[in-house]
């Protein structure tokens, strides 16, 4: 059974991820065209680098307590990533017709995110190691 406190960090981490999630996501959409959803996109890759780098960072130091790893990791990064958006713009995508445009969407997401987490785990790790 989950502590109050482990509750309500991830709580308090959710609803941050997830206002900045909806401002990050305007930014990008109003700059950039609308051929494919890229304020997920841009979301998605931002938060799986963070990721990366949280996890690495978790690795080399004890300063951050389990509340405050779920409060950045679980709530605040797992509010920020859009998978489920992710999902049912892919879906509609597809659905109107464009299987182009609907893989190159799964992919950018899928590959994309994976190569910004592991990029955010090693440069960090670098850094720490120099």
């Amino acid at each position: 059974m989950m502590s109050w406190q482990t509750i309500l960090a991830i709580g308090s981490g959710g609803f941050i991820g997830a206002v900045l999630r909806v401002y990050i996501n305007g930014l990008i959409s109003h700059r950039v065209s609308h051929i494919l959803p890229f304020g997920t996109l841009g979301v998605n890759l931002i938060g799986s680098f963070i990721m990366g780098t949280l996890i690495a960072y978790f690795m080399h130091t004890t300063i951050f307590s389990v509340y405050m790893k779920s409060f950045l990791t679980t709530g605040l990064l797992g509010a920020l990533t859009t998978y489920s958006t992710f999902a049912i713009e892919s879906f509609l995508l597809l659905h109107g017709g464009s299987i182009f445009l609907a893989l190159a969407n799964i992919s950018l997401n899928a590959f994309g995110s994976i190569f910004m987490a592991g990029s955010g785990y090693y440069l960090l790790n670098t850094f720490i190691k120099h």
